[in-house]
């Protein structure tokens, strides 16, 4: 067993000790994520690097090292509370932080765990990737994995964030940004894309850039806020004493402050935006978000058409984008239609990908990823032809069984042609009709009912081949996860009836 694959097994295997007391995995990560940051503030703090880490006198590493028992359950509790209450990164790592272990027996066994490794010179894994962060990132794959916790909604499959990168194809210098950023996967991905020798050779300036000015987030959840903070620290981006990258604010409030080189983003599922507020009769009740708002081309409370109307004003005039979102922006009516027709004009959506089901944690998804370029203000539309990739069509994955992996993407990759774009060549032909490859033209697509963008033309095999039948549990599988979208699909249709 590597290197990181044994810490990651190691720092694991607590969680099943701690899951007897009532810790789930999330809280256990939580647990981690403080006592990780104040172990490396404490080795950043001591030569070779002797820096100002800001932790204060009473709340250092060896101060918890050194309790036992009910004095350090104490303890950990006030150095929790105490640097909450400081500001940049360091204060939004502990924002609200609480300790989850009752048992002090158990939190001085993971002090002691965590305390045996120095993190700070863990250096690189057979990839050239920070085995410290590789560690990190693969404890949040397994904390999405726990489909209860409903931590995989905040986690985007890995290989998908790599393929949308590869296609991108970030340049040194150049901002990016995610408004939903989760755990910070894109972010990583493209940090991991941009320090790549085999992709470019950063000089100094493009370093120091890299690790203080390229990323900026938004992630209105404290918890998902604080690992992506810790994800990102640990692959050496930002400084521990430094300011935290990531906004705790709703995106979709206000126009974007300053606009972007590249977004990257997968937003949170689930079609509505909503807060809850007290009424007259001290009762709980849910209202929809509609965010009016003059950048917009159409307002609705549909949560992933107002992200992609915020993503096109986040990009500045030369921007691109590369977002995750479900079928029913492809196809919705009124403000679909709209934001559709808007997108086709005022940007060239040149790729859209239909994802196949089984990638995400949350069972039911149907997404596709959209690329698209942000143009200037122009007389004629600036998309010509719209290209699609069919990866759903009898493709099927499982998240345990069967997981999407890199190599199944390097063909949609080739396709894509990242390097010289211009120059793509159909797989589809009237002599090929399984190709998965093939354009429309915008006087095609405009002319559809709706300015539908949902097409698909490959036959499916599973309903005229009986033999190509996949195994009974993947057939289940697909089963519930059509059911899942179903329900979700009539749970949209009934809350729209019950507005009228």
């Amino acid at each position: 067993m590597n290197t990181t694959a044994s810490i990651v097994s190691k720092v694991w295997s607590f969680c099943d000790i701690l899951r007897d007391d009532g810790v789930g995995y999330g809280d256990y990560l939580e647990q981690l994520t403080y006592l990780l940051f104040l172990k490396m503030a404490d080795e950043y703090s001591q030569p070779p690097y002797k820096k100002d880490v800001g932790i204060p006198a009473d709340c250092t590493w060896d101060s918890l090292r050194t309790k036992k028992g009910a004095e350090l359950e104490t303890h950990y509790v006030t150095v929790l509370r105490q640097l909450g209450q400081q500001k940049g990164l360091l204060g939004q790592i502990f924002t609200k932080s609480q300790n989850k272990i009752q048992d002090p027996a158990k939190l001085a066994r993971i002090i002691d765990m965590v305390d045996r490794e120095k993190w700070s010179t863990l250096g690189k894994d057979e990839h050239g990737r920070d085995i410290k962060g590789t560690i990190y990132e693969g404890l949040l794959e397994k904390n999405a994995e726990d489909t209860k916790s409903g931590a995989g909604q905040y986690f985007t499959p890995r290989a998908l964030i790599w393929a949308m990168v590869e296609c991108i194809r970030p340049e040194p210098l150049a901002t990016i940004a995610d408004p939903a950023c989760g755990t910070g996967g894109f972010f990583l991905a493209a940090y991991d894309f941009l320090t790549n020798p085999d992709n470019y050779q950063l000089n100094r300036d493009e370093k120091k850039f890299l690790k203080f000015e390229t990323f900026r987030g938004n992630e209105i959840v404290a918890s998902t806020r604080r690992l992506a903070l810790m994800n990102m620290f640990l692959h050496d981006i930002g400084d521990i004493s430094g300011e935290s990258m990531i906004d705790p604010k709703d995106a979709l409030i206000a126009p974007p402050d300053e606009t972007y080189d590249y977004v990257l983003a997968n937003p949170p599922f689930g079609k509505k935006s909503s807060m809850t507020f007290t009424n007259e009769a001290g009762e709980q009740e849910e209202q929809d978000l509609v965010y009016n708002r003059q950048d917009f081309d159409a307002t609705t409370s549909n949560k992933q058409l107002n992200f992609l109307q915020h993503i096109r004003s986040m990009l500045k005039i030369s921007g691109k984008a590369a977002v995750v979102l479900p079928d029913n922006v492809l196809f919705e009516g009124g403000a679909g239609e709209k934001v559709r027709k808007a997108l086709l004009t005022k940007t060239d959506l040149h790729t859209i990908l239909r994802l196949p089901t089984g990638v995400f944690y949350k069972q039911g998804v149907k997404a596709n990823v959209l690329f698209f370029d942000n143009k200037p203000a122009a007389k004629d539309p600036w998309t010509k032809e719209v290209w699609y990739y069919d990866f759903r069509t009898n493709i099927h994955f499982t998240l345990k069984k069967n997981p999407m992996r890199r190599q199944d993407l390097q063909d949609f990759i080739a396709c894509y042609n990242p390097k010289n774009r211009g120059d793509r060549t159909e797989i589809w032909s009237e002599d090929n009709p399984e190709g998965r490859w093939r354009k429309f033209t915008y006087e095609e697509l405009i002319a559809r009912d709706k300015t539908s963008l949902d097409i698909f033309w490959l036959r499916d095999k599973s309903l005229t081949d009986l033999d190509s039948l996949d195994d009974p549990d993947v057939l289940a599988q697909e089963i519930v996860e059509n059911l899942e979208a179903g329900l979700e699909s009539f749970r949209a249709i009934a809350g729209a009836l019950g507005e009228k």
